[in-house]
This record gives C-alpha cells, structure tokens and sequence, in this order.
C-alpha cells in the first residue's frame, strides 16, 4: 500500500491467553502500567512502500538488531490515551483523534514516516476489542494505551531511517498515585531544564523524558513528588511539570495556563480542561507565568490554586512549590474547588456519566 492509503488488520489471537480467572485477580489492584493485556497491534513502514502488515497478534518481546537505528539516534516518538468502562457497560475511549494528530505531527519533528490517522484509530479499536475484558470496571480504573514507532532500520548512518515499526500496547491501570488524590510537592529545578526554543519539547519523544529523569531524581530526594521546569532561555518562566501541564487558579476563579511556546507539549488534558472551564464562565488565558508572579501571588492569595494535568494523571493538585530559595504553599495546600470541580468534570464525560457535548468520546 502507499503512505496515505488503509489496510486491513489481521487477527492473530494468542493461544495461550491469560485466564478469566487469573486476569480478574491482576485487576483488582493492577497499579500504573505494570500489568499488560494478551494482544498487541504491529504495523510496518519501508519508505518506497509505505505502511504494510497490520496485525494484532500475541504480546511478545520485539526481535532487535544491535545496530537498530532507534537504539543510536533515538528515533521515538509515543502517545498515551485510555478506554474507560463507562457507566452503561460499554468501552469508550477519549480524544483518540487528538492523540492521532499529535503523533503525526511528533513524528514529522522527529523526521519520521507519519502513521496514517485513521490508521492509528483503527489499530486502537482493533486492540481494545480484542483485550476489551481487560478493562477494569473499579473506580478510576482504566485500560491505558500506549502506542509508539520506532526507527527500526539496521544501520549507523546519521541520517532519518527508512524503516519504522509501530507498536501498540495496552494496560490495565488504576489511578496514577496509588495514595489516590492529593496535592502533590514541586521541586522548581534550576539546574535542569526540560526543552528549549527550536527543540524538541513540543514533541511527545522518549528523549525529553530520559533528559528529565536527573531532575525527577533529584525533586525525590529532595522529598518533592515531581519537578517543575523553567523555560530554557530566561530560567524564569513556569514551562510544566516532567509529564503534566499546569494551570493556575486566580482569586476571581479565572484560570491562566503557561502558552504553547514550541518548547511545551500541547497536552490533550489540558486543551480539554481549557474548553470545560470556559463551559463554566471562567477565563482562560494562555501567557507567561514568572516563578516570582506565582511565589508571590501564592503569598498574597491572587493565586488560589494550582494543578498539574495529563491522561495518566487526570488532574493533579498542588499543595506546596519549593525550590532553592524556599517553599510556599497554594491556597491551605489541599485540594481546591475549581480544581476539584473541573476533574470531576472531566472525568464524567470519560466515563460516560455525563454528556459528552464536545464530540470528545467514541464507543467501541
């Protein structure tokens, strides 16, 4: 087939599946991507080609050469969506055509072959029917899926590669933070930065969050849950957290969130959170946020709450910033109304207990 074009998938079920029995007992307390479904969805690329062999067959470990270009040059881009079981018993997924968006335009950033949007829905679809007993039906509980492409020509040449695999898996999880919700800690680095101007940073690649584990570490150490990052060029402005954006809750219950600057992934979450607090009559605007404006607005109560979003945390409070010139503390440092409000918001339309007015959801 060409670039452009669709293909079939062929089913490949696995002979040996996981038992019902054995599969409800990892659901019970599955964790965050540590239990994985029988099947998974493969596709191939050969420039000349285009995309061939679809399949959804048995999970299994990928055959690599050592000299696979993925391993050298970090040619790897990845989304992250769920299927949630909604309230009348079905599977639904969430913005599944924002994630198939985004990866295209990551893999144009990482000069790779584009997937095919509907392509790529179609493999969800194709997976999540297969493994759809392997989505939990506790509370907050959802099967997360994970597809990604690798460059997996063989050669050491510096230069894009002509061969791309794509992978999609899948895994049953529970919330993000076993302790369920509560506010987190920052640790504001200035010693790290995430992305910068020109870079890479609105690109949902694995070498953003390999160059932000040193920083991870060191928040951990520091007692803090997770990092937050300035921007590269002036080491002043909030960019966002390791793997979440941020919002900023002002007394008049109007919500600010840093821009989209090139170097700032463009999260799914948060352009959802953006549309659900204007639905509210709140104000959404998208500009830089100094740490010295949210230190001091903290301090004086012009800024109220704080949170972190994304797909595999939802939405995050945060209860105290510190960083090398001391801490401080949003609101009493718990869970915020507008914070609370909108998750709750979000999450019903995920799980199908409310209306879905956006278009947002797809029943498989």
């Amino acid at each position: 087939m060409n670039g452009g074009g669709m293909i079939d998938f062929e089913i490949h079920r696995n002979p040996q599946p996981v038992t019902a029995t054995e599969r409800e007992a990892l659901l019970v307390n599955p964790g965050f991507g540590r239990v994985f479904t029988d099947h998974m969805a493969t596709i191939r690329y050969v420039e000349g080609k285009g995309w061939y062999d679809a399949r959804i067959e048995p999970r299994a470990p990928i055959p690599m050469d050592p000299a696979t270009a993925v391993l050298h040059y970090a040619q790897e881009i990845f989304e992250g969506l769920k299927a949630y079981r909604r309230a009348d018993g079905q599977l639904g997924l969430f913005r599944a055509d924002a994630n198939a968006r985004r990866f295209v335009e990551s893999a144009k950033r990482m000069a790779m072959a584009p997937l095919p949007e509907e392509l790529f829905l179609d493999s969800i679809r194709q997976l999540v029917d297969v493994d759809r007993d392997w989505t939990p039906s506790s509370p907050e509980a959802s099967l997360y899926l994970r597809p990604f492409q690798i460059a997996s020509e063989v050669f050491l040449g510096v230069r894009p590669a002509r061969e791309y695999l794509y992978v999609l898996i899948a895994s049953p999880v529970g919330p993000y933070f076993s302790g369920g919700l509560k506010p987190v800690t920052l640790w504001v680095s200035d010693e790290y930065t995430r992305a910068a101007p020109g870079g890479t940073g609105a690109a949902k690649c694995g070498g953003n969050y390999a160059a932000g584990l040193a920083a991870q570490a060191q928040a951990m150490e520091l007692g803090c849950d997770q990092v937050v990052y300035l921007d590269a060029v002036h080491r002043r402005f909030i960019d966002e957290l390791g793997g979440m954006n941020i919002f900023f809750v002002g007394r008049d219950g109007n919500l600010v969130t840093p821009e989209l600057n090139g170097s700032i992934l463009p999260g799914i979450t948060r352009s959802s959170i953006m549309t659900l607090a204007r639905a509210q009559g709140r104000d959404v605007s998208e500009r830089p946020v100094s740490i010295e404006e949210w230190r001091e607005g903290a301090r004086s109560g012009e800024i109220v709450e704080t949170f972190a979003c994304g797909t595999a945390a939802v939405l995050t409070p945060i209860g105290v910033v510190k960083s090398a010139e001391g801490e401080f503390t949003l609101g009493d440092g718990g869970t915020g109304p507008v914070t609370e409000g909108l998750r709750q918001s979000l999450v019903d339309i995920q799980y199908g207990r409310a209306p879905d007015n956006y278009g947002w959801t797809t029943v498989i």
